[in-house]
């Protein structure tokens, strides 16, 4: 698949702001490249989560901050860690949910072909209550995928899973959003190492106050040296 160098996005905070959200950051830049999985991790409460939102335009972009590339017709697509799943459809018409509530003409044959490449096509009759969690995920992720989005946004959706289903879960993300433009928030310095082009942490100078921006790179060989560097910094922020 050919790389889609169209969609890169920067995201700058320019000055230390005031109030909610501002104030939760100090000035650094955040860079997403086109066609590339941009990692965020970080402490819980430092931000990550906010950014997103602010990528999927909901949350307001402070005036502190400078948002470029990301143009209005760009399609975002949200995938977050509770997988939402309406009851009372099947997991096929959960899956294909985004035409219907759009008013458009269900794309029946193109659901079932996303299905079938996430494992799901012989349970697309099926309810939520009748599925696992790791068929839940991914018919969350087929649902993602159906988008067909400009930009797409991972806030932590392996984190509830036992660790087998989420690393079949990584998988299935590093071979269906190849070459497409992700920006996924995480916890788990292996998940941010095995998935992410370009990995970015968000830290706390000072306990309690704004949280900055810094890339990752890591000088380990192995996945597993550079999540144990990257485990090490987090320690650190």
């Amino acid at each position: 698949m050919a790389i889609d160098h169209r969609h890169s996005i920067s995201l700058s905070v320019t000055a230390s702001g005031s109030g909610y959200p501002a104030d939760l950051f100090a000035p650094s830049q955040l860079t997403i490249a086109g066609g590339k999985t941009t990692v965020l991790v970080g402490a819980s409460g430092s931000g990550k989560s906010t950014l997103l939102r602010m990528l999927a335009g909901l949350e307001p972009v402070p005036g502190t901050f400078a948002l470029e590339g990301m143009q209005d017709s760009f399609k975002r697509a949200y995938m977050t860690q509770n997988v939402r799943l309406l009851p009372w459809l099947t997991v096929e018409r959960n899956a294909g949910i985004g035409n219907r509530l759009r008013g458009e003409a269900e794309d029946h044959e193109g659901v079932l072909k996303t299905l079938r490449k996430l494992n799901l096509e012989r349970d697309a009759h099926k309810y939520p209550s009748q599925i696992s969690g790791g068929m839940a995920q991914r018919t969350a992720l087929a649902r993602t995928l159906l988008e067909r989005a400009d930009l797409n946004l991972l806030d932590e959706p392996f984190a509830a899973l036992d660790a087998i289903t989420r690393r079949n879960m990584q998988d299935l993300v590093k071979q269906h959003f190849e070459g497409k433009t992700v920006v996924m928030v995480t916890h788990d310095p292996l998940e941010a190492v095995r998935l992410g082009h370009a990995i970015y942490v968000l830290s706390q100078t000072d306990a309690g106050g704004p949280a900055a921006l810094s890339t990752f790179n890591g000088a380990g060989r192995s996945p597993a040296e550079r999540a144990e560097e990257l485990f090490e910094r987090l320690q650190g922020s």
